[in-house]
Order: structure tokens, then sequence, then C-alpha cells
């Protein structure tokens, strides 16, 4: 599967352009790549079988910082900056939407290190990020965070790189941790304040009556768009338990992603998938097209 790396000196890179890495050769950049096949083929061939490795600190601090280059158009610092850990960018046309996507990723070690991908959308000015911090283990999860990317543009994915369970002591569980690449990115965002949107999955038994569980985690000052969010999935024919009206099972307000948008001020939204949506991908298409469409644009 093709992907092509950033031309370091440009903005973005234009379908018909070849983009450069150093020491690597061009590449042609109207090769296309299917974006949900890219990351369903890393979820299912390396997340579901990774190991972890703790990051240190400035491992972390390196990848949330060469993020930050990224968007700001300094794309020759980011890569300078992310061979000191051994990641690479790459950037592509995605099949399906015919935009352009750049992909920061471990170079070499994805399944030992286990620390994920981040994806930008390069059509638009970045404006909000998806998060999903359990691939494999939220067994679908990831198709709505694609679902999520491709219909709005603007926005970033930043993905787990380990099952949740990868590591004995919890450590690859990122949505309760602070000290793993996944987190360092997601406070870079919200940092810039970026509106954050989260997905995870819940067992039926969870909360039988409900298809979504829809919170604001630890933070407050995204309830406007998380009513418009639950109204839009409600449209779809989603039963969703509004945990800001009423007592719902999985409100993340332990999330510490959440807890880092509260802090800054941001929109962060948490929400909570039964396996029978994550199952079904007509169900999926449509709950990802309510949710891109509150995101700002």
């Amino acid at each position: 599967m093709a992907a092509l790396l950033v031309p370091l000196g440009g903005r973005r890179a234009d379908a018909g352009s070849g983009g450069d890495r150093p020491g690597g050769s061009a590449t042609d950049a109207r090769d296309g790549v299917d974006l949900a096949r890219r990351i369903t083929d890393f979820t299912g061939n390396t997340v579901a079988h990774s190991g972890y490795a703790r990051p240190l600190r400035a491992q972390r601090r390196t990848a949330a910082d060469a993020v930050g280059l990224f968007l700001d158009g300094r794309r020759a610092e980011a890569g300078r900056s992310l061979d000191d850990i051994d990641f690479a960018i790459r950037t592509f046309t995605d099949t399906v939407t015919g935009r352009r996507f750049a992909e920061i990723s471990d170079r070499a070690a994805e399944r030992r290190r286990g620390w994920g991908r981040v994806y930008i959308d390069l059509s638009a000015e970045t404006r909000w990020s998806v998060q999903v911090p359990h691939p494999v283990a939220d067994a679908g999860s990831e198709q709505l965070g694609i679902g999520v990317l491709r219909a709005r543009r603007g926005g970033v994915l930043v993905l787990a790189g380990a099952h949740r369970n990868a590591d004995r002591q919890g450590r690859a569980d990122v949505a309760h941790r602070r000290d793993t690449v996944f987190d360092a990115v997601c406070d870079e965002l919200a940092a810039r304040r970026l509106p954050g949107l989260q997905i995870h999955g819940f067992a039926d038994s969870t909360e039988p009556d409900y298809d979504v569980i829809a919170s604001l985690g630890a933070a407050e000052k995204g309830l406007p768009t998380a009513r418009r969010a639950a109204t839009a999935l409600r449209h779809e024919g989603f039963a969703v338990c509004r945990a800001w009206a009423r007592r719902c099972a999985l409100e993340g307000r332990g999330n510490v992603q959440g807890r880092e948008a509260a802090a800054q001020g941001v929109p962060f939204l948490h929400m909570e998938f039964s396996r029978t949506v994550r199952d079904d991908a007509s169900r999926v298409g449509r709950a990802a097209e309510a949710m891109a469409a509150v995101l700002p644009s």
C-alpha cells in the first residue's frame, strides 16, 4: 500500500507532485490510498498484536511538538524532530474523498512500542480533533473515527497504537494515562483551542436501552455542541443517553484528555457507542455523519 512522504519545504503537496524524505527517493504523489483500509490494516495487523513500551517524557514532548510544527506549516522542522524518535511523516490522497491527508507514524517499531498514529486532513485549516483511544479493544471505534474524519474537513485523527490491555500494568490505556504519546498529542491540540471528540464503545448490556452515551467528560464548555450532536444522532434513529440530563454509565469523567480540555476551557465530547451500532456499517456511517455535522468547519 503506497504512502507518500511530505515534501519538507512546502505548505502542502499537490496531486501530481513528488514528495521527498531526506535519504529517500521521490514518490509519485498521484498514488492513491484508501484511508479506511490503511487504518484498518494498521489496527488489525499491528494494534491487535502490539506490545507497549512506555515513552520517555522527552519522546512524548517531541511527538507533540512535531505535530504542532506540522500544523504551523513548519514541516521541515517537524520532519527533523520526528527523526529523533524514529517517526515519519507521509502524505497521500484518499481514494474515496479525493482529499490529501498526512500520516505521522512510527517508522520501524510500531508493534514493539505501540505509540500510535496521527492523521491530518490537508484540505482545510485544522479546526478539531477526533480521538480513538481504544482501537480493537472497543471494536469498530476506529471506523467511527475514520467516518468523522472523512465527513468533515479540517480534522485531526489521533489513534492509539496498542490494545488498552497490551501492558499488564495498564500503561497502554491511553484514555486514563498522562504518560503516553496519545495524551501528549491531544494536549497539544487542546492547547491550540481545538475541540475534541473522543470515541469509545460499550457492551450492549451496559446500557441496554441506549445506542449512544453522550457526555462532556470532565469538561463543561462543549454543552451546546453535545446537545446538537445528541439531537443529530436521535434524528438518525439512535437512542442517546445524555449524561448532562440524567445518570448514564460510562460518563468519562475520569478521562484524562477530557480533564485537560476542561483545564484549557476547550469543548470536549466523550461519545460511547454500543456494540450493536459498531457492528453495523450502515449505522456507523450515519453516526459518523451526525457527529461530524456539529464540528467546526
